[in-house]
């Protein structure tokens, strides 16, 4: 199938690695110094010190046409406004789109789309060392949902995949998997980010712990949330998996560039307005990280 990957960062570099095994794979990128870089050298994939060079064809985001029978969209939350307009103009019904951001904000963008709209929880560590290099910290998998449409094409591929390092697995209700990555996120990565810690200090450290009870009961009560226990263990189960990792948001931080805390606690701040739930603990650390956005800024 062709495969078509928005977005050059660790995860679009990640997914362009594993996918070109099987599929024919354009990456789009936003900077020609990156497009010009990936194709002259290719890519350099690397998990546990082994190290790969990958070349796929590469063309800058903005000529993307909708070709491809899949399409995934591996940008940051904040950059979907920028080509929201283009997927909409070139989307086409019969091929699929599947978004990988983290939040639910975006959810509101879809309604001029065409096509099969699929969302995407991805599990996996990954980390990006300059414009081509890319390391697979963490096996994880993919979470896929479908949002709208009935096109087979999305399955077909889901059934191509057969890579025990990068599995897919398809969820029936979209919402319940998006709530359940975002709860985690919500609390995971602004106590990381703004405590400059690993993700499994979070529950090592007694004192942390308590932030993160504290935390998750203000994200249930703003989200109105049922089954609170499931969602409290499947965010003790991240920091155990990825306990030794930096959280998106702390690298974001450490790397200078902008976070997706609006996307994450943007969003409960408002569904908290909206239910008229007190948030403080939650409203401290969203001003704390984008405190810190101003600095990357300036």
């Amino acid at each position: 199938m062709k495969i078509g990957i928005i977005g050059g960062g660790a995860i679009g570099l990640l997914f362009s690695y594993y996918l070109s095994r099987r599929h024919s794979v354009c990456l789009y990128v936003h900077s020609s110094e990156q497009r010009n870089l990936i194709q002259e050298e290719g890519f350099l994939f690397e998990k546990n010190g082994h190290r790969a060079r990958e070349f796929v064809q590469v063309k800058l985001s903005t000529q993307w046409r909708g070709e491809e029978e899949v399409t995934f969209i591996a940008l940051k939350q904040y950059h979907l406004p920028h080509i929201i307009d283009m997927l909409s103009t070139y989307s086409t019904n019969g091929h699929a789109l599947c978004f990988l951001q983290n939040g639910m904000g975006h959810l509101k963008w879809f309604d001029g789309l065409n096509g099969d709209i699929y969302v995407g929880s991805v599990e996996h560590g990954a980390m990006k060392v300059g414009h081509n290099h890319v390391i697979h910290t963490g096996v994880g998998t993919t979470k896929t949902a479908l949002f709208r449409g009935d096109s087979p094409n999305f399955m077909d591929f889901v059934q191509s995949i057969e890579d025990d390092f990068f599995s897919f697995v398809v969820e029936e209700q979209y919402e319940k998997m998006l709530i359940k990555k975002l709860v985690a996120n919500a609390v995971i990565n602004p106590l990381t980010s703004i405590l400059q810690i690993k993700n499994g200090e979070l529950i090592n450290n007694p004192y942390y712990f308590r932030l993160v009870k504290s935390m998750f009961a203000e994200i249930i009560e703003s989200l109105q949330l049922k089954e609170s226990e499931e969602y409290f263990l499947n965010v003790i189960e991240v920091c155990k998996l990825t306990a030794h990792n930096d959280s998106s948001m702390l690298r974001d931080l450490k790397e200078k560039r902008l976070t997706e805390v609006d996307a994450i606690l943007g969003y409960i701040l408002e569904k908290a307005a909206e239910n008229e739930i007190h948030t403080p603990i939650i409203d401290l650390f969203y001003q704390a990280v984008k405190g810190k956005e101003c600095r990357v800024e300036d």
